[in-house]
């Protein structure tokens, strides 16, 4: 008799879907319609690419195949250098990821911190509303009008459309994407000019007294500095270098209008070393137009899925910023579930700094090229053959993740962690399922579903701060601190004897085909018909940290002066920087421009 089994997708993106899979009909599956987040479709990467990746199946050491136990024992012996770190991924989101966490403390090795994704975004809102709440879905189906700031929900978040179908939409975001295409108004900007924008639409707001004083005098009393700091940004030099005009700043100005606003603020605004003062100014500007605390308002940017959770995996031990990783450092150094050989900034410095490595572990589901460098390859069990729980940082749902199939291949990150603390005679590791009780019996249970602690209904109603009785602070003129005194230029006049830039900024959103470096690849750089290549040509793109060739695909929606590689493409990490945001220890893979020189034979 079959049995159908209810668990959620693993796999790193807001949606968090609930999946129903019927044991013997493995590994077709389906998307369960009646969660709240989701309305029973799934995506491609769950139907067809995770299961046709190139799926590591036994232990190696040398790059000898061994049992799992010699494996666990070379493992074990590794561990005992001095110099230990764990650096992970986050292909998978469940939470008994972080078990691991547990051995480390315990033999006083050392963990990352900062990302490789949102960081630098999420210390901006810190820096405004103290604590990073998660506007909740039902406040984004309310609005009336939804601006999508450099955010491709359509890759990213399909399972957010049907929550904005038939609202006002305004995009901002320098690619025409597919969510531009169906917008009323698309804001095609340069790239990294997100700050000025918002900026300059709080000060346009002001100007034609349509902030929220009411609001503003109770929860933001300090707005009328804020004013005055937009004041000191030059209309006219300011909207020339950020690509647009005082038309369009009005046409948006016009949607701004409404009752009912939520911005959907995406990863890509924050690639950028000054990324966390963009959120802020983003938040800014939503404080003058008085959207948080409303029924239909707010700011989605993503979440901080622990946010009210006591983490029996929160540890107190050394760590480095991720994104800049010495791996060098190290003599043992484990790499659970990412790839920074292919995924960290500056490619070249990090695979020299992972060949220095003594002991280099690799624990994962998939050959990359992480796994070709290691000498101990782990593989990992998917999210499919072993229990967890899911959180998000799209919604407040959790989600109980059952085990559909029995596998022999790998070992869970719980039986990982279990080896490592007998093999060293350590106590104290409970249970798998004491661990996943503990994260599930502090969630609420909401009409079948289980709710997040940090659950509000209407977030910052009552003020900001983790106790709900700060003020909003307001960005204030970073050209007085001590930090980066030139960090934001408040351009007074545009030059007219500037040399042409033969320059092109590099973008590199997420692609619809991969998880980041997981699932299918890519070779393409995407540019514009004008910069005279065609398509298929081999190019080489320069900058200053590196090079890599790719494949020429022509794009009309990509800006003239700008070149998009996904980030799953093979190389393009050669291409950006090994720099971190000034808050929140980010990577700032945008932070760069390219040239763009033909490749021998295509000129």
């Amino acid at each position: 008799m079959s049995k159908c089994v209810h668990t959620a997708c693993g796999l790193d993106c807001y949606d968090a879907c609930r999946i129903v899979v019927d044991q013997e009909s493995f590994p077709k599956i389906t998307g369960d319609a009646s969660h709240p987040a989701g309305n029973g479709a799934l995506c491609v990467l769950l139907n067809k690419h995770m299961h046709e990746a190139n799926r590591i199946t036994t232990p190696t050491v040398d790059g000898k195949p061994v049992s799992m136990e010699e494996a666990m024992e070379a493992v074990a012996e590794a561990f005992k250098a001095k110099k230990s770190l764990l650096w992970r991924g986050s292909g998978n989101m469940g939470v008994m990821q972080e078990v691991t966490n547990l051995f480390i403390e315990r033999i006083g090795a050392s963990l990352t911190h900062g990302s490789l994704c949102d960081a630098s975004g999420e210390a901006g809102i810190l820096l405004g509303r103290g604590v990073n709440r998660t506007l909740p879905l039902e406040q984004i189906e309310k609005a009336d009008t939804v601006v999508v700031w450099g955010r491709n929900v359509t890759v990213t978040n399909a399972h957010l459309m049907p929550f904005i179908e038939g609202k006002k939409l305004v995009v901002i975001d320098p690619v025409r994407t597919p969510i531009a295409k169906k917008a009323d108004l698309h804001m095609q900007i340069e790239p990294r000019m997100d700050y000025y924008v918002a900026i300059l639409l709080a000060r346009f707001v002001f100007m034609e007294d349509g902030q929220d004083e009411e609001w503003l005098e109770e929860f933001a009393p300090e707005f009328e500095d804020f004013y005055d700091y937009t004041r000191e940004h030059r209309i006219k030099a300011i909207l020339e270098h950020i690509g647009t005009d005082l038309g369009e700043m009005g046409r948006i100005l016009e949607y701004l209008r409404s009752d009912k606003i939520v911005f959907l603020v995406g990863a890509g605004v924050q690639k950028y070393s000054t990324g966390s003062y963009t959120l802020q100014a983003i938040d800014a500007l939503a404080a003058t137009l008085g959207l948080f605390g409303k029924e239909g308002c707010g700011v989605h940017y993503l979440g901080s899925s622990k946010l009210g959770f006591d983490d029996p995996f929160a540890v107190d031990t050394t760590s480095v910023p991720k994104a800049t990783t010495n791996f060098a450092y190290f003599d043992t150094v484990l790499v659970q579930g990412g790839n920074p050989a292919a995924s960290m900034p500056d490619s070249a410095r990090v695979i020299d700094g992972l060949r220095s490595v003594q002991n280099l572990i690799y624990f994962g589901l998939y050959e990359n090229e992480t796994s070709a460098l290691a000498k101990i390859v782990i593989p990992a069990k998917n999210f499919f053959e072993k229990d967890d729980v899911r959180l998000s940082y799209g919604h407040h749902f959790v989600e109980r993740m059952h085990k559909v199939v029995d596998t022999q291949i790998g070992i869970s990150e719980y039986d990982f962690t279990a080896s490592l603390f007998r093999a060293f005679g350590f106590e104290g590791l409970r249970p798998q399922e004491a661990y996943i009780s503990h994260w599930l019996s502090q969630c609420e249970l909401h009409e079948g579903c289980y709710r997040s602690p940090a659950y509000d209904p209407k977030p910052y109603s009552d003020g900001f701060g983790s106790d709900g009785d700060d003020e909003f602070e307001f960005i204030e003129d970073y050209e007085d601190d001590f930090i980066n005194p030139k960090r934001f230029t408040k351009y007074r006049k545009q030059s007219k004897n500037k040399p042409k830039d033969e320059t092109f900024w590099l973008l590199s959103p997420k692609s619809t085909k991969s998880l980041n470096t997981q699932f299918v690849r890519d070779n393409h750089v995407q540019m514009h018909p004008d910069t005279g290549y065609g398509d298929a040509d081999r190019v080489r793109l320069v900058s200053e940290h590196g090079s890599y060739e790719f494949v020429v695909r022509l794009n009309e929606d990509v800006k003239p002066n700008c070149v998009v590689v996904t980030n799953n493409t093979v190389g393009v990490n050669y291409l950006t920087p090994a720099i971190l945001s000034e808050e929140g220890n980010n990577a700032c893979y945008q932070e760069v421009k390219v040239r763009i020189e033909p490749v021998k034979g295509d000129e």
